[in-house]
């Protein structure tokens, strides 16, 4: 019994503990560290509420990053939970991090205050530094982003293509990872084409040569005019530093002593911002009709005949086709003469997403003509504003003119035979004046199938439509509710489209589709305009709804994913493929029950 239990001691020594801890104490002015926040055990299963302390005497970079790391030493399992912040030191002084909380199967845990140091200069004093230390500048120097646009001075609605590049004289050692992506207030956004792997070519800046590859492409087009601004994008990049044997340089090229030693260091990168300023459109020489397009742009309209009978459909085609931002283009409206039919149109868009936005929108209507004689359609008209010529063009096409014949007649009323009618023209008929085939039924209907089916199902029906409106009426003053039932709908569409990309081995547009899914899903849950969509706002209203901030974190990570992939290296094995979309499934399910929970609180 005694050998029994010095067996089991270890399975019960391994305490829960939350520790804080930071990469160093001591930090130069306007340096960036890290903190972490670290819950040990054995099983962490349950884990919920992380309660960081303030950070108000330091600038938030980044966070939090969760991190898992699971070990099995001797059959004992232990487990830790890290939550990561990157912060940036913002004058000098000595400054208190508070206590951090997290709760852990009903118990609450806090961590230990830390002191931080901050003294004047723009690294760590040089007796403090470690042998083959390395300064963020001097990495900078040899490691960045930029974004870079193809213009500053735009029109409102005007297409701004923003890239941005990494350039580097290092190695990379693995993945990088995103800290935050830009956002673009006051704009909307096109993702445009681009390969899932950085590809890198060399180009040369101040006589260095440099390694480039780009990033991310996309196509903004600002909705408001003033001076808007591009927040940077961040990624953290593991770089391997080599020293070189016979100089103890880093940096003399990317083709150092392979033999030599070398260190991993991640280096948090951030591009630069970027200012656009916007114009607005000109109020001199805009047309009537002009309804905001923007670009350059031709008009072709046609109809399938001119000549047809009444109650015979016809089919008038409308199409827009050029550069611009055709997601929001509005199709010219279409204007029909007395005596027609008009049903809402079918449309269909088709865009090139390359370089610049471009392709063709149509609209086919469908209309019936319901009078005889020559009918003319006017003239379609179309107005846009091109920014290269700075000015207003209007496009008209030509008029239809349309000959109406009679046809047949929908219904056809017989009342009785040839001989007991008299035929009154093409409309009227006289009424049948003999009754013979009319006879008095003796059967009582009380009891009859007949009489009960006839009486019963109205009743159900009445109920159904009742129940029907009060749920209509209820969604109408609801609109909270009205988005999150949309939501589900448009989510479970695009994951099943997305599923089919997936099995025909499409991955661009499996990617794209994987993102639209998440980001759409939040964007019609909580009624967040697409052109104000940020992920951080997306996690503040789930915070809101009651959301649990484990599974908020896993929202954050997720969509850093779904962006990430589209370019990061190995991101297009079918493993990666197939985990990125089990895990947005289950981010969307788990989003759904908590929200559900929370409501019926």
């Amino acid at each position: 019994m005694v050998f029994i239990l010095v067996l089991l001691i270890p399975l019960y020594a391994i305490a829960q503990t939350f520790t804080a801890t930071v990469d160093e104490t001591t930090i130069g002015d306007n340096q960036q560290f890290q903190i972490s926040f670290t819950l040990s055990g054995q099983n962490l299963k349950g884990v919920r509420n992380l309660k960081p302390p303030s950070f108000s005497d330091f600038m938030a970079l980044s966070g939090p990053s969760q991190s898992t790391n699971i070990q099995f030493i001797n059959g004992v399992q232990s487990a830790s939970y890290s939550y990561s912040y990157i912060l940036r030191t913002k004058r000098i002084g000595v400054f208190t991090i508070g206590k951090a909380s997290i709760e852990f199967n009903g118990k609450l845990y806090e961590t230990e205050p830390i002191k931080i140091t901050v003294v004047k200069g723009s690294s760590l004093p040089k007796q403090k530094k470690k042998d083959g230390q390395i300064s963020n500048e001097e990495i900078a120097k040899n490691l960045f982003i930029r974004a870079i646009v193809n213009k500053k001075k735009v029109f409102l609605g005007e297409q701004v293509t923003v890239v941005y590049k990494l350039y580097t004289r290092l190695n990379i050692a693995a993945q990088m990872s995103i800290n935050k992506l830009p956002q673009y207030q006051g704009f909307w956004t096109e993702e445009l084409e681009s390969s899932n792997n950085i590809t890198f070519s060399t180009e040369m800046i101040d006589g260095k040569q440099f390694r480039v590859g780009t990033l991310k492409r996309a196509a903004l087009f600002p909705t408001q005019t003033g001076k808007l601004e591009i927040t940077p994008f961040e990624l953290t990049v593991p770089i391997q530093l080599r020293r070189n044997r016979n100089r103890n340089n880093f940096f003399d090229d990317f083709f150092n002593d392979p033999f030599g030693a070398s260190q991993t260091v991640k280096y948090n990168a951030t591009s630069n911002k970027v200012t656009i300023n916007v114009l607005p459109l000109p109020a001199t020489g805009k047309p009537e009709s002009f309804n905001g397009a923007v670009g350059d742009f031709t008009l072709n309209a046609g109809i399938d005949k001119t000549t047809a009978k009444t109650n015979e459909s016809m089919t008038l085609k409308v199409s827009i086709s050029g550069k611009g931002n055709l997601e929001l283009l509005k199709l010219p409206k279409l204007d029909l003469p007395a005596g027609f039919e008009k049903y809402e149109p079918r449309t269909s868009k088709n865009i090139n997403r390359k370089n610049v936005i471009s392709g063709k929108k149509t609209a086919e209507y469908l209309m019936i003509p319901r009078v005889v004689g020559k009918r003319e359609i006017p003239a379609i008209e179309f107005s846009y504003f091109n920014p290269e010529k700075k000015k207003y063009f209007t496009l008209r096409s030509k008029s239809f003119t349309l000959n109406i014949t009679q046809g047949e007649k929908l219904i056809e009323a017989e009342f009785a035979s040839k001989e007991d009618i008299l035929k009154l023209g093409d409309d009227i008929r006289f009424i049948k004046t003999f009754n013979d085939d009319i006879y008095k039924k003796e059967e009582s209907i009380l009891f009859t199938t007949f009489f009960w089916t006839g009486g019963i199902v109205p009743v159900i029906l009445l109920l159904i439509l009742v129940g029907w409106k009060r749920k209509n009426d209820k969604l109408a003053g609801n609109l909270a509710l009205l988005h999150y039932q949309r939501a589900r709908k448009v989510a479970k569409s695009r994951l099943k489209k997305a599923k089919k990309l997936m099995q025909e081995n499409n991955r661009n547009e499996f990617y794209t589709e994987i993102s639209f899914a998440l980001f759409g899903y939040l964007e019609d849950k909580f009624h967040i305009p697409k052109a104000e969509f940020t992920i951080d706002r997306a996690a503040d209203e789930l915070r809101k709804a009651g959301v649990e901030e484990t599974l908020i974190e896993t929202v954050k990570r997720t969509a850093k994913d779904c962006e990430f992939v589209r370019f990061s290296p190995g991101a297009e094995k079918d493993s990666a493929i197939q985990s990125i979309y089990d895990q947005l499934t289950v981010v969307i399910v788990d989003l759904e029950k908590n929200i559900a929970e929370g409501n019926g609180k």
